[in-house]
Order: structure tokens, then C-alpha cells, then sequence
């Protein structure tokens, strides 16, 4: 039922209000209940599921008819500050959706045991005090006076302030004058490293960030800015000016705190003697800060800016020229990302010039960065003697001497691995400007041509301070971020050791990603190359007139390529596209960006690219001159031919070099997800179908555990330690009688593979389809194919199929086609692992597919029978819009404009997730007219890269807040001493104290009928995992020996005539590298500048998702960490076999490997960030089983 309640103070905010009516409601056992008030209005809806307890509060509270006379009938009459509260029933319906979600809640609570009792003030405890009022008195870092700890002040602000402890973080809002915006900065708990808290006689509260924090300013309408905002009234709609945002994100305070506000991370402030208790106590609040008692002194030291320049300076000056771009670039990370003050990094470089006089600056520059991970931050427990120059320099001498003995591979990584480039990286956010890498890159046409000017050129990521995108808020406006701060730096240079970068281009892929390419002039061929005339040698796109299109053309140059290969210009001809109008005149390109080759094409680009020496592939995705798209071998062509469209064709080229992206090794698997089976589902595929294939998901799982034989084949199948030879390493433990769960760290690497797919499947309905596969498309070149019939080169079986692109939104995003053989003698026999569709028919049917071509996008085709649709739908078929015409040539301005412009208005994820809940709580699902438009907006939000046209969100259906259980975040993965996943309590409402002018409403949650909520509730995570390690553990024997010293015990027995110990000091460097590297790649690839990635999570090679399943940017760094952690084990398996020499001997393979697993078993290292590695161990065992194995013949 849905109570209406009238004559409230207008100033009163929803979150008061509910304040107001919980005890009200909890007397007559009604815990449960949603509060809805306008802002700025005097009345308010509440919604209460039991409409039987909802009477029951009408009846004792209600008013049975208007007026004065009608509340003088109330039997118990309410009173808000005096003012008399009317209760009726509402004339409206309750929304049946927010019912569901209250039904919900409720179950849960009762569930969870957090129901308050008939009389909740019996038991509640004392709310605690959050709001407190202070003074900013310093902005700095911590740093030593002599041996004393203090706070070097470089900025203040006066005033008093008021500080909100909220529920994830903390508000500092600034007391100023009458006509000045209030400002505020917020620190979220995540951020804060530690919480210095003083006594009452030494009142002073100290945040001690691990990132900037984000800076708002609110205005006040006073006097004639109320006149405005009447005059805007009149000429715009109330609701649009009601909504807009109430605050504006900006980069800092003011002038003086932008200067550092990226690099001074500590905040302190005095409060009041009294406060002090009240401040501690909240530590029992979850996710609160770490908090150490601290008395704070403070100190004034050369100002920040100061010390950046003069360090500035240094790094550009002839009297340190002897020092490589490579090395002044890790100096100056040291200072600008934090890790020590900007005078004692020149204190330090000056120490370095006598002592690195002769150093390989490659060395050097390796040595610096490793350097960084071992620094101690200044602060409490931490000796002033720690971080003295001569230490400092101390550290860095033995880090060197460390990267000399080890031969640091990584140095020479572009010449080991010919497609890869070191490349150095800029994080550029609100607050700061970050240095981060090099790390291997692969190779673009830029990087190619220029491979010896790598270090000229810079990838440049834009996000917020936490690394991910900067976020819509519909709180805050953010057109000061976007217009401001990062247009400023893409229209401008980023000076980085006295080098100026600037924009060069971005990729298509890197656009979505928020990352561009910027660049340092050169000297090529005796003259200067600065961007312009490196964009000018990729091509002519002066004909080009929109920037959007413009950029996207030089972005292909940026795309990532494997391998090139010459081929000459006589070798290349055009071929005609294959177009016709359809029915309705619109005209229709068969083979859009689409061409052929001849063998001994494919022969040249199989020996250039070495992952298709093996598989031999017949169509790849390619970059030449000018043109994109993919090529398929045609076996009728003959000699040197290479055979591209129109459709292919972007621009024109010299290039002669044929740029790999890609290819069709082999099929992919096919994996259901969430639009996919919404799409299905209204289409007519039975519930069961999909239960039946993730319970199938969910057994293969729960089986992994059943025995190591298990267990070793999953990780294999996932490619879990694969260069560790960790699968082969638990088969043979099993072998010689021991099992793998007897290691906590063997058994936390199996579980978090366990765990990533498991979340997959219930927060993501990731699930495997056996009978079906992912491939390329291409056109059928022989015309034997009929309209609506494919040929797939993959699987044998013929007959109707579904046929579907990605993403899949659009009813008619899935088709039913047939799937026929062709004559054995068909050029169509020789190309493998694709699917290749029909040139004729009214309309081409990758088009049909979420608006598919052929230039190298994949399509999903399904065989399995219980997967087939009852009906379908006829494809969307939106016009095309044409591309933003500015009537003149492009220039750099207009490009950099673009990808703010992107960056601000990209709703693809926003409108996606709109989608989905529409389409569950719409009786016509993906058919209701609402996802129809939504689909055609995510369509054009698609297109928005190529177009420029952003999607107008003011058609964008109306939602509330209430939304599918299957959307809701999952629990957090804890990965301490072993992986276990927190319990999900609902928020304590008594101790939710959000900013009652600046948080959203909260979002609720129903059980959703429908298949996707079935799938996700048939999922117990938390049931799951507690039963596979429980099963995990059964099957360990109780041992008193570690397995690790077993193992080692076994080797000590097989090779005992084995002399090893000449080769200690070679083990202990190459577990020295190996650890290193794996501090670095914790550090690297963590999600949080605090929180490191864990050493399990980097040797299993996923980032855990933080609430449910990883997100997109998540799996993007797990792919990237788990290359960069295979290649550092297999160097490392490769020195243990080939040791220094590099020549491979059995006998002396063993001895090395017996000394590596004899310092790993024995010798163990604590680093001070990231405690005791262990996974050396394994690395080495496995090597050394493995020779054992050889030596003794079993």
C-alpha cells in the first residue's frame, strides 16, 4: 500500500523523513518500508508491502477525511516541529516492481536475523556522532625533521570546516563567505592509507591518502541569483532545472591547491578536545580507515612547487645529459607519483651522477623502478634513517647490483619479442599527472616505422583518481573535468624530462578505453619529425570533414599488429564491392570490408607471423595503406595477389606493408550472456534450457575438486600457471603420493580459478555453450550460396542454426538460418574456421546482426537444438547517419575536441544496463516499445566513435530506482591467508548517514521471475565455495611437514649423487628476479593504489572482481598482468634450464633446479609492502620434478 502524507516542512530531506517515521512504523512492527520525498516539497509516499500492517498504521494514524475536522478524527495525531502530518491512503497504486523489491528486503532481514524487535528502543544502541567541525591547518607529506616524524605544511586554507563521516566516505565541507560557493573535498575510506588521530590535549586529525581527493563547489542561490533561477524557471522546464546537478566536480580547492593537490597527500586538521573520543569510536563502522594514535608535529620546508621545479629543471639540464631519457623518467615518477619528495629525488639524482658515472642506463633505469617498490612511506613505524639520501642511495646501489647479476630480460623485451615495444605510460586525472612503465606494448604502423624513437611517444590514459573512468554522477556536474582539465592537456603538452609531448592519434579501441597517443619530437633523417608530419607520412585525409571520421581513419594506424609483411604494390588490385538496392532502395554492400588473397600471400604473412606458423590460417584481419578489413585465401588466384574493395579502402596510403591483427586460427567457444538469453528467452527458448546448461557449468566446476587429476585438467584447460607448468605439477604430486591442497597457496590458486568462473556464471550468465562456436564472417566468393544460407567451414553438421552478432540487443539481433555443404571442388573448402555468408537476397545478412559488416567482426553461431527459437523477429534496420561535417580539413584541435566530447558523453554501459532492466520488468520484454528505442539509442551510442554524433539522452525511457535481484553487486573476495568471500549484510539503516543534499536515491532490488533471476538464484556463491574448500581440505592429509619440504625431500632422495650447492648464489639471483618481478606486477596491476594485487591473483593470472563478476577494465588488466607474468616465468624456467651459459645440459639442468627448489624451500624473503612470496617455490619444483623425472627414467 502506498501512504500519502502532506503538510511536512518543505526543507525536510527524504532521508529525515524517514528518519522520522521508523520508530513510528517499527511500533507496529513494520521494519520494512520505502520513503519517497520531493526535494523542496511538502509532502511524501510511503510505501509499505504488507498492506495489512499498512492499514493497521492508517488505522491508528490515518486521517479519515480533509481538513482540520478530519485530523481532529486521527486517533493517535502526528506532529513533525510542531507542524500536524496527514496521512491518507494514496489514489495511486504502489509500483508492483518496488513491492517486490520491500517483499525482498524483508526476507532478507529475516534471514540475516536484522529485523528489529516490536520495540526497537529496547535495544538500539546510541547513533553515533559523524558531523564534526574543525580547521584545515595543513596540506603537505610526511617527512623527517632531524629524527622526528612531521608534517611538511605547503598549503592551508582558512576557515573553519565541518567534517561528514559518511558510509564509504569522508566530506570536508569549507565554512566561506556569504557570496562565495561552498567548497568541499572528499576522501572515500578507500583512499585514506591511515588515520592519524591525536588526544584531546594534541587535537589533531590526520588522513594520510594514497590518492587525491575529489574536489567539489557547490553554489548558493541567495538574493539575485534567486531572481536568475526564477527567470530560468520561465524559460525552461521546472523538472530539468530541479534536476540539474547541485554541485560542480573541480580539480582542487583553489589555484594554490592545484599546484600539488596530485602529489601532497596528507590532510590535517584540528578539531575539538571533546570530539576526539567520538572521532575514535568510529572505527567499528565497516570499511573505516586504519587508525593509529599519533601526536603530529609540522614543518616548513621549501614549497612544493618550488622543490618540482627546481627537480624540473635538473632533469632537462646539460649538466646531467649523461643520464638516458629512460632513467630521468623513473626519477621523476619517484617525486610526481608520490614515493619521495621531489628534494630528495635531486638529492638523490646528484648522489647518482658520481656513483652511475659509467652505468648501462637501461640497467639503471630497470634498477629505478624496482627501487620504487622498495621505498618506505614516511609515517609512523617508519625510521627517519630509512629514508635518508645515504639509505636511499644504499638501496639503489644493491637494487642495481641485484638487476646486473640477473641480466634483466625485460630491459631487451622489443628485442626478444619482435611485435612487442616498451612504452612508457601517463595517467592523467582530475588532480594529477602519473608516470607509470614502460611496458610492452604491441606494435602499431607508428611504433614500427619509428621502432628506434619508442621512448618518443607516450600512451596516455584519462580517468579518475581511483584509475577508472571518470563516472556520470548525477549529483555532480563534471563539465569542469572534461572541458577544462583534460581538454587543457590534449590541446596542450605534457613536458616530461624536459621533453613536450603532444597529441598524436588514438586507436579505435584505445578511444573507449579513455587512452590516446601523445609524442616527442625526433631527429629523423637529419630533419625534426614532430606529430604533424608523422600523421601527414600515414596517409592523405585532407578530404576528410569530419573529425570523428578523421580520427578514426588515423586511428588505423594506432591498431595493434602482430606482424607486417611487404607486399608491393603491383601485387594489390581493387575489386569491385558487391552491392545492390533492396526493396526499399536502400542500397545494401555484400561484401563490406571484405577482399581476397592468393596462397602465396597467406604463405608470406604465415612466415612473418609466428603464432600462424603452426595453424596456418586462411583469412586474417589486416591493416593495408589505406585500407581495412579482412582478407580470405581464394585458391582460384594464382601468384602474388592481394585483393581488397572499395568498402575496404578508408583513405589514401603509400604503405606497402600489410599490418596482422588478427586471424581465424582457429573456432573460438561461444558463451551465452545476459542480453543473449533475454533475447532467447522472448524468442520462445524454454527456461530449462538455460538452467540445465549452467547447472551443467556449475558440476564441471564442483568436480575440480574432487581429485588433483581433476583439478590439474581444469587448470590446464583455463591456462591457470601454464608456463609454471602448475597443472603437470598436480598430476605428478598425485603421482608420487602427495596432493596439491596440502599447500595453501596451490590451493588458493586452484580456488580463485574456481571462483573467477563461478562469478561469471552468476554475476555475468557467462556460460558455456558446447555446440556452438565463435567466429569471422566472411562473403561467399562463388555465389553457390542461396539468401538465408551460410556455410560453415567449422562444424559438420548441416540444417537450421541460430546465427547472432554482439552485442545482441534487438529482438531480430538473433536469425535463423541454413546451414549447407557446397561441392567438394569449391573454393570455399579451402578457407577454415569462419563462417561465410551469402552474396544474395534483398538485404546482407551480417547487417541483420546488431548492424554487423566483414571487416573483421565475429558472429555467434548456436547448434544446439535446445537453444533453438519458437520464433523471430524481423532485424532493425536503422539509417545511417552520416558523420558531422564541420565544411573544412581536420585539424588536431578538432580531434582532441572529439575525444572529450566522447569521453563526456559515452552512454553505452549506461543505456545497456537500462536496457536490461526494462526488459525484465516489461511484459513484452525485449519487444516492449521502451527496449526497441533503447536498442536503436544503443545503436547509435555504437556509432558514436565514427560518427560523432552522441545518442540524445532525452529520449531515454523514464526508470526508477528499483531493479532486478541479478543486477545487484555481489560480496566482496577477501585474499589474505586464504580466499574467503564476506557475508552481504544489508546496510544498517540507523547508521546510514549519506549527505542528505548530494546521495542518489538508493537502488532496491526484486526477485526477478524471469530466466536471468532464476539463473543467478540458482547460484549459492557463498554455499559453493564453503563446500569446495571444505571438500578441499577433507582430501588434505594431516601432515607435520609442510608439502613444500616434502617435495623437496622426494628430490633429495631421487638425484642424491646430484651435486648442486656450486649453484646457490645463481638460484638466489634468479628467485631474487623472480620475486621482483612479482612485487612489480602486484604493484602494477593492482585496482587500488593501496591494495595490491595479490601474488595468488597474478600467478593465476585474474584480478578478482570486487563486487561480483571482474569488470571490463579488470579483465582487460588480468589479460595484460597474465602475459607479463607468463613471460617473466618462462624466462625464469628458461635460466633455470639453461642457467647462464645458456646451453642446455640434463645433468646440470637438475643441479640448477635443485639448488632453485633448495633456497626457495629454505631461503624465504619478506618484503615490507607485500610480506612473504611463496610461488617461487612451485616454479622451481615443478622445473626440478620435471628433471627428476628425466634422470631417474620414470
Amino acid at each position: 500500500m502506498e501512504v500519502h502524507v502532506r503538510n511536512l516542512h518543505e526543507g525536510a530531506t527524504e532521508k529525515q523523513t524517514k528518519q522520522y517515521f521508523r520508530p513510528i512504523l517499527a511500533r507496529l512492527n513494520i521494519h520494512v518500508f520505502h520513503c519517497q520525498k520531493p526535494r523542496n516539497k511538502g509532502f511524501a509516499k510511503i510505501t509499505i508491502a504488507d498492506r495489512t500492517l499498512a492499514q493497521k498504521f492508517l488505522d491508528l494514524h490515518g486521517q479519515p477525511k480533509p481538513g482540520r475536522d478530519g485530523f481532529n478524527l486521527v486517533k493517535q495525531k502526528l506532529f513533525q516541529h510542531g507542524r500536524p502530518v496527514n496521512c491518507t491512503q494514496s489514489y495511486n497504486p504502489p509500483d508492483d516492481f518496488l513491492l517486490k523489491s520491500l517483499i525482498r528486503e524483508r526476507k532478507e532481514k529475516l534471514l540475516a536475523g536484522r529485523l528489529g524487535p516490536l520495540n526497537p528502543s529496547a535495544t538500539r544502541h546510541q547513533p553515533l556522532q559523524r558531523v564534526f567541525s574543525g580547521h584545515l591547518v595543513a596540506v603537505g607529506s610526511m617527512d623527517y625533521e632531524g629524527d622526528d616524524l612531521v608534517i611538511v605544511d605547503h598549503y592551508r586554507l582558512g576557515g573553519a570546516c565541518q567534517m561528514r563521516f559518511l558510509r564509504r566516505s569522508v566530506l570536508v565541507e569549507f565554512i566561506t563567505q556569504p557570496a562565495d560557493p561552498i567548497r568541499q573535498i572528499e576522501m572515500s575510506y578507500n583512499s585514506i592509507e591511515s588515520l592519524l588521530i591525536g588526544s584531546s590535549a594534541h587535537p589533531y586529525l590526520t588522513f594520510c591518502l594514497a590518492e587525491a581527493p575529489r574536489c567539489f563547489e557547490k553554489t548558493k542561490p541567495a538574493g539575485d541569483e534567486v531572481l536568475q533561477l526564477l527567470g530560468m524557471l520561465a524559460l525552461h522546464s521546472r523538472k530539468n532545472i530541479l534536476n540539474a546537478p547541485k554541485r560542480r566536480r573541480t580539480t582542487a580547492v583553489d589555484a594554490a591547491h592545484q599546484a600539488l593537490v596530485g602529489s601532497c597527500l596528507c590532510y590535517s586538521f584540528r578539531v575539538k578536545p571533546e570530539e576526539i573520543r567520538a572521532i575514535t569510536s568510529l572505527q567499528r563502522l565497516p570499511g573505516y580507515p586504519n587508525v593509529v594514535p599519533w601526536h603530529v608535529e609540522y614543518a616548513t620546508k621549501l614549497p612544493f612547487t618550488q622543490q618540482m621545479t627546481n627537480l624540473n629543471t635538473a632533469l632537462s639540464a646539460e649538466r646531467y645529459q649523461e643520464f638516458s631519457f629512460e632513467v630521468k623518467f623513473q626519477l621523476q615518477r619517484l617525486a610526481q607519483n608520490g614515493y619521495l619528495p621531489p628534494y630528495k629525488v635531486l638529492q638523490l639524482m646528484q648522489a647518482m651522477k658520481g656513483t652511475f658515472a659509467d652505468a648501462d642506463q637501461m640497467m639503471l633505469a630497470t634498477a629505478l623502478r624496482r627501487f620504487s617498490n622498495q621505498i618506505p612511506y614516511a609515517g609512523p613505524g617508519v625510521d627517519a634513517s630509512e629514508l635518508s639520501k645515504a639509505t636511499l642511495l644504499e638501496l639503489l646501489v644493491e637494487t642495481h647490483d641485484h638487476v646486473l647479476r640477473e641480466k634483466e630480460y625485460a630491459v631487451d623485451i622489443a628485442q626478444q619479442y619482435e611485435h612487442l615495444a616498451a612504452i612508457h605510460k601517463i595517467i592523467v586525472t582530475p588532480a594529477g599527472v602519473y608516470l607509470y612503465g614502460p611496458e610492452p606494448e604491441v606494435k602499431n604502423r607508428v611504433l614500427r616505422q619509428y621502432s628506434a624513437f619508442s621512448s618518443n611517444f607516450l600512451q596516455v590514459t584519462f580517468s579518475d583518481e581511483d584509475g577508472e573512468p571518470v563516472r556520470y554522477d548525477r549529483s555532480s556536474s563534471l563539465e569542469t573535468i572534461y572541458n577544462e582539465r583534460f581538454k587543457k592537456v590534449l590541446g596542450s603538452s605534457l613536458t616530461i624530462c624536459g621533453r613536450p609531448y603532444e597529441f598524436l592519434g588514438f586507436s579505435h579501441s584505445s578511444l573507449r578505453a579513455q587512452t590516446c597517443w601523445f609524442m616527442a619530437p625526433f631527429i629523423w633523417n637529419g630533419d625534426i619529425r614532430f606529430a604533424r608530419a608523422v600523421i601527414k607520412d600515414l596517409g592523405n585525409f585532407s578530404a576528410i570533414r569530419s573529425p570523428a571520421k578523421c580520427a578514426a581513419r588515423i586511428g588505423q594506424a594506432f591498431s595493434q599488429a602482430f606482424s607486417s609483411v611487404n607486399i608491393p604494390r603491383e601485387s594489390f588490385c581493387v575489386l569491385p564491392d558487391v552491392e545492390r538496392l533492396d526493396s526499399a532502395g536502400t542500397r545494401r554492400v555484400f561484401s563490406d570490408g571484405v577482399g581476397t588473397c592468393s596462397k602465396s600471400i597467406l604463405e608470406k604473412i604465415w612466415a612473418a607471423y609466428a603464432q600462424s606458423r603452426a595453424w596456418k590460417p586462411t583469412l586474417c584481419q589486416i591493416r593495408y595503406a589505406g585500407a581495412k578489413g579482412m582478407i580470405s585465401l581464394d585458391s582460384r588466384l594464382h601468384g602474388d595477389v592481394l585483393r581488397l574493395r572499395p568498402s575496404m579502402i578508408k583513405f589514401e596510403a603509400t604503405s606497402t606493408q600489410i599490418e596482422i591483427c588478427g586471424a581465424g586460427f582457429k573456432p573460438l567457444p561461444f558463451f551465452l550472456n545476459r542480453q543473449l538469453i533475454k533475447i532467447l528467452e522472448d524468442l520462445g527458448v524454454p527456461p530449462n534450457a538455460f538452467l540445465d546448461l549452467q547447472e551443467k557449468a556449475v558440476e564441471q566446476l564442483r568436480i575440480t575438486v574432487s581429485n588433483p587429476i581433476n583439478a590439474g585438467y581444469y587448470l590446464q584447460r583455463e591456462l591457470v600457471g601454464k608456463s609454471a607448468r602448475i597443472p603437470w605439477l598436480i598430476r605428478k604430486l598425485f603421482y608420487i603420493g602427495m596432493t596439491f591442497s596440502e599447500d595453501q597457496f596451490l590451493r588458493d590458486t586452484h580456488e580463485l580459478a574456481v571462483l573467477v568462473r563461478l562469478r561469471e556464471l552468476k554475476y555475468r550468465s557467462r556460460i558455456f555453450v558446447e555446440r556452438g562456436i565463435t567466429v569471422y564472417g566472411i562473403m561467399d566468393e562463388t555465389g553457390h550460396l542461396k539468401e538465408g544460407e551460410i556455410y560453415c567451414s567449422v562444424h559438420e553438421e548441416k540444417g537450421g542454426k541460430v546465427l547472432t552478432g554482439c552485442p545482441a540487443l534487438h529482438p531480430g539481433d538473433v536469425q535463423y538460418v541454413s546451414a549447407i555443404d557446397v561441392p567438394e571442388d569449391s573454393p570455399l573448402r579451402s578457407v577454415h574456421n569462419c563462417v561465410v555468408f551469402s552474396s544474395k537476397g534483398d538485404r546482407d545478412l551480417p547487417s541483420q546482426l546488431s548492424g554487423g559488416d566483414l571487416d573483421g567482426d565475429l558472429y555467434n553461431i548456436i547448434f544446439d537444438d535446445s537453444l533453438m527459437p519458437t520464433m523471430m523477429s524481423k532485424p532493425a534496420d536503422y539509417p545511417i547517419m552520416p558523420p558531422i561535417d564541420i565544411g573544412r580539413e581536420v585539424v588536431r584541435s578538432d580531434m582532441t575536441e572529439f575525444f572529450v566530447q566522447f569521453m563526456e558523453n559515452d552512454q553505452l554501459g549506461r543505456l545497456s544496463t537500462l536496457h536490461q532492466t526494462l526488459a525484465d520488468q516489461r511484459p513484452a520484454g525485449v519487444f516492449d516499445p521502451d527496449c526497441i528505442r533503447l536498442a536503436e539509442m544503443c545503436s547509435t551510442a555504437v556509432d558514436f566513435s565514427k560518427t560523432g554524433i552522441p545518442v540524445d539522452l532525452n529520449g531515454m525511457p523514464k526508470s526508477s530506482n528499483v531493479r532486478p535481484d541479478f543486477q545487484a553487486p555481489g560480496p566482496r573476495v577477501l585474499i589474505e591467508n586464504a580466499i574467503k568471500i564476506e557475508d552481504i549484510d544489508a546496510e544498517d539503516e540507523e547508521e546510514d548517514d549519506e549527505d542528505p543534499e548530494e546521495s542518489a536515491p538508493s537502488t532496491k532490488y526484486y526477485e526477478s521471475p524471469k530466466v536471468l533471476g532464476r539463473l543467478y538464484r540458482a547460484i549459492d556463491e557463498q554455499d559453493f565455495f564453503t563446500a569446495i574448500q571444505r571438500q578441499s581440505q577433507a582430501s588434505t592429509s594431516q601432515q607435520h611437514t609442510s608439502l613444500a619440504v616434502r617435495v623437496w625431500d622426494y628430490v633429495k632422495h631421487k638425484a642424491a649423487l646430484i651435486q648442486y650447492q656450486h649453484y646457490l648464489d645463481f638460484a638466489r639471483e634468479v628467485k631474487d628476479a623472480y620475486e621482483d618481478n612479482m612485487c612489480s606486477t602486484m604493484r602494477e596491476y593492482s585496482s587500488h593504489p593501496i591494495h595490491f594485487a595479490s601474488e595468488v591473483e597474478v600467478f593465476a593470472g585474474t584480478l578478482i572482481g570486487k563486487n561480483g563478476a571482474q569488470s571490463k577494465r579488470q579483465r582487460e588488466f588480468s589479460k595484460s598482468m597474465k602475459d607479463k607474468h607468463d613471460r617473466d616465468v618462462a624466462y625464469t624456467v628458461q635460466c633455470i634450464l639453461q642457467g647462464e651459459e645458456q646451453e642446455f645440459s640434463k645433468e646440470e639442468a637438475l643441479a640448477r633446479s635443485m639448488a632453485c627448489l633448495d633456497v626457495a624451500v629454505h631461503e624465504r624473503r619478506t618484503f615490507k609492502r607485500f610480506g612473504r612470496l611463496v610461488s617461487f617455490t612451485w616454479v622451481a619444483a615443478a622445473v626440478c620434478l620435471k628433471e627428476v623425472e628425466k634422470f631417474v627414467g620414470i
